[in-house]
């Protein structure tokens, strides 16, 4: 109960911020960004968008990766008309692709940008079932493997740009408390939403993906400890977000449940706050491994810490890339579950 007050009022917590807090408030004191470039997936809307005018009105270029160049484009054009100085290039990639993500990195490095802020941003909640072109689910080749793909060939260009400029690079990782309701075995669901139909279920599919990317943010801290990168990377959940709820008037009853729901959604700038928190407070110099909530430090689930599930997702989905998913699950499932 107390833990809801809290929430409720905005009571800020040790780092001085809390849930009302603004994306435009947690980057005050770091001020001017105009050293660094950052890339965010979902850019074009809800909380990517925000975090985009945020980091861009404080000077950073940001670079905007998008499935749809149209809403990439008006997102651009919305961020400049507000800061004209702002740097915002729009770049094509559709995250449930590899080849889409191999693509989209090629051309970045064409550009000879540095690179000082990865935040994948960008999410799917696929109500159908659909595999996607490298044969799998739908919802976890778009918010985990295509992000895995990202991080794993931007990696390399990252670490160069914080050794040349002395610049700590940050990997964010957009997921969700929701992360927490998943507790079976990770790949062994994979394998059966992503070859029999029947055993779908969209929210299921969803819980797992941001799960996934728990553990992607649990096993990488590790490797990039182990490299003496001067990188770090930190997962977060941003919060729900106030939307329009249309909806038949029911008398007093329904009015008072969604007056109380509408009290615990955030409106954009706040969902936006941690992520920009993460991104960029000075605070987090050296912080790694760890998840967000409400722009503090907050605990993930058990599954999520666990440092032998995340190495065996992170070779899963090494396998993956390099000999495909076909391969992958056919060595999974001759290894018995071990990887």
């Amino acid at each position: 109960m107390l833990e809801t007050i809290k929430y409720l009022i905005g009571w800020p917590g040790p780092s001085g911020f809390g849930s009302k807090s603004t994306a435009e408030q947690v980057t005050e004191i770091r001020g001017e960004l105009r050293s660094i470039t950052a890339i965010i997936t979902g850019g074009t809307s809800g909380i990517g968008a925000e975090t985009a005018r945020v980091l861009a009105s404080r000077g950073a270029r940001v670079i905007l990766p998008a499935r749809s160049m149209k809403n990439a484009e008006e997102t651009r054009d919305k961020i400049v008309t507000e800061c004209p100085e702002a740097e915002i290039i729009v770049m094509k990639l559709d995250l449930s692709s590899l080849n889409s993500v191999t693509n989209f990195v090629d051309r970045f490095h064409s550009l000879g940008f540095p690179l000082h802020i990865l935040i994948n941003n960008a999410g799917k909640f696929a109500e159908e079932h659909t595999i996607s072109e490298d044969g799998l689910e739908m919802t976890f080749a778009t918010n985990y493997l295509g992000h895995f793909l990202l991080t794993k060939l931007l990696m390399k260009t990252m670490v160069e740009t914080a050794e040349k400029t002395g610049i700590q690079g940050r990997i964010v990782n957009v997921t969700s408390a929701i992360h927490k309701w998943f507790t079976d075995d990770v790949i062994s669901y994979l394998a059966l939403i992503s070859h029999d139909k029947s055993h779908f279920d969209a929210t299921r599919a969803y819980t797992l993906s941001k799960l996934a990317n728990v553990l992607h943010t649990t096993e990488l801290a590790s490797r990039l400890k182990q490299m003496d990168a001067n990188v770090t990377v930190n997962c977060l959940h941003p919060g729900v977000v106030r939307t329009r709820l249309t909806r038949e008037r029911d008398g007093f009853l329904t009015d008072l449940v969604f007056f109380l729901a509408s009290k615990l959604l955030k409106t954009l700038p706040q969902a936006a706050a941690t992520t920009c928190y993460v991104a960029t407070h000075p605070r987090l110099f050296n912080v790694s491994g760890k998840y967000f909530m409400d722009c503090n430090e907050a605990s993930s689930s058990k599954l999520g810490s666990n440092s032998i599930e995340a190495s065996r997702l992170w070779d899963f989905s090494e396998l993956i890339i390099s000999k495909g998913s076909k391969a992958a699950f056919d060595q999974f499932h001759h290894n018995h579950l071990e990887f």
